[in-house]
């Protein structure tokens, strides 16, 4: 069961976190629709829609796959926002891999969060790994700027239908508002650094 209905003592007690308004406002920051979330989270739009409206309440299972969607903590959900952390560790043990598209047999990338225990953060760094023979990914645009730079293998980043062609140790910074898409070009797998402003 992703989602619970609670007895009123338990409503009221989880309803002064504002839970779903939080999921709502990530997920408008990031311009992603219901049934975008719903793919990455596995619910469907709307059961989206009643837990954004406090109406259910996501188990925690749920709840972790909506935090990472979005790369933040769970702590996102529950803390004062006024805290903040002077520094935030993120261990290598401690990063899960998610494919770009939950549910799919082959995937065109996967990513790790480097920064997710950090609420309200500037900037967004991701570990992405491009499996040798994948197709590119879906050209998709947003806010802000972005900043990618190769660790291994080679990367074509397709921006604006415009091909540039990274190998290791190159970077490229870019304006992401314009369609923008990812595949690796080599016979090995290319992996990188890419952040993105919030």
């Amino acid at each position: 069961m992703s989602a619970e209905m609670l007895s009123d003592t338990l409503a009221e007690g989880l309803e002064q976190y504002a839970i779903g308004p939080k999921i709502r406002a990530l997920r408008q920051r990031k311009k992603l629709g219901l049934v975008q979330l719903g793919t990455h989270t596995g619910l469907s739009p709307a059961m989206l829609s009643k837990i954004e409206r406090g109406q259910v309440f996501p188990t925690l299972p749920t709840l972790l796959r909506i935090a990472l969607v979005f790369g933040v903590g769970l702590e996102h959900f529950f803390a004062d926002s006024s805290e903040r952390p002077v520094a935030a560790i993120v261990r290598a043990g401690d990063r899960l891999r998610l494919p770009n598209q939950p549910g799919q047999k082959n995937s065109v990338y996967f990513f790790e969060s480097l920064d997710f225990p950090v609420k309200d953060r500037k900037l967004e760094g991701y570990l992405a790994e491009f499996p040798a023979g994948a197709g590119p990914s879906e050209p998709h645009d947003h806010p802000g700027a972005e900043l990618v730079y190769v660790l291994k293998g080679r990367l074509v980043i397709t921006i604006d239908g415009e091909d540039h062609t990274l190998d290791a140790s190159d970077s490229i910074y870019f304006d992401p508002s314009a369609p923008h898409s990812y595949r690796c070009a080599g016979r090995t797998d290319a992996a990188a650094v890419v952040v993105v402003t919030a």
